[in-house]
């Protein structure tokens, strides 16, 4: 992204302006997705992804009558769309005071709204066409790539100091956010298919399974890389700091809860949803790690 058309404003001078407002959506958007992918892993572990037969509607209506399985279908649907809702305001927004803001930011909110329009066409595809396991993946995906827009936009807007500190850490937060973002994608396979279920009962798609289960071997190794050089390397950013010892944090509560979710099965809904939250969180930090090293390295400040 250019930062040279507009310069970042002191926070004092930004009191209300363009960039505050679109920072404020991005931080509100942020946990509202992760929220949302956690509220799809709880519908389908709950085996309540068709409890509304069709879509959009719920029972050709929009307030059925309620039980749990229904109602965490149609909570998820009502959470999709205002998440929809605000990323259209934010696009229009963006555009609007494009003269405004940073070169490049409606094109990135516009990607934004693209990608999770195409989201909401493949949820309506997960239904109609009975939770299929290609479109179901493709949902978990698609989902992320979302979250992780609006984190690397978020990152790029937020207020830094940057030094011109150049390190190892720009090139393998890229690539450990790859890695994890292929990690996520398998774990989705995963679960849509009931891979764990089948492999160890009946034993077939072990190798979606061992897959999954090879993947966690570099992630793992680039992240604990990432904070073993963050650590060392105090004249980083603390901001920087933070985030990579955050993402060793959360890369060990994702093993845990593997773990765990592996030795009883996924028979635990909570400990399988924790798991996605985790595994896409920590996607999300790799994604500001490397947003904020690239600022870092190119003095780029806010």
């Amino acid at each position: 992204m250019n930062f040279s058309r507009v310069p970042f404003q002191s926070r004092s001078a930004e009191k209300f302006s363009p960039v505050k407002t679109v920072r404020i959506l991005l931080y509100a958007l942020v946990p509202s997705v992760i929220l949302l992918m956690g509220l799809g892993g709880m519908t389908r572990v709950m085996n309540a992804g068709l409890s509304c037969p069709d879509w959009p509607l719920c029972f050709g209506t929009l307030f059925p009558e309620m039980n749990l399985e229904i109602f965490l279908e149609w909570f998820h649907r009502v959470v999709a769309t205002a998440i929809g809702a605000v990323t259209l305001f934010l696009f229009g927004f963006s555009w609007w005071t494009r003269k405004q803001l940073p070169k490049g930011v409606p094109f990135w909110t516009g990607l934004a709204l693209g990608t999770v329009l195409f989201q909401g066409i493949l949820g309506g595809l997960t239904v109609t066409k009975s939770l299929r396991f290609d479109i179901v993946t493709a949902h978990l995906g698609t989902a992320t790539l979302f979250l992780l827009i609006l984190v690397g936009l978020a990152a790029v807007l937020t207020p830094f100091q940057a030094t011109g500190k150049k390190g190892p850490l720009l090139g393998l937060s890229v690539s450990a956010t790859v890695c994890s973002y292929i990690q996520v994608i398998l774990g989705g396979l995963v679960a849509s298919q009931w891979a764990l279920q089948s492999c160890m009962g009946d034993g077939i798609l072990c190798q979606i399974m061992h897959n999954h289960l090879l993947g966690v071997v570099p992630t793992t190794l680039m992240v604990l890389v990432i904070g073993v050089t963050a650590w060392r390397m105090k004249t980083y950013h603390p901001t920087i700091r933070r985030l990579s010892l955050g993402a060793v944090g959360l890369l060990f509560l994702q093993i845990i809860w593997g773990v765990t979710a592996f030795e009883i099965q996924l028979t635990a809904p909570l400990i399988t949803v924790a798991h996605l939250i985790t595994g896409v969180t920590l996607v999300a930090t790799l994604v500001a790690l490397a947003v904020f090293t690239w600022r870092e390295r190119h003095v780029l400040s806010a």
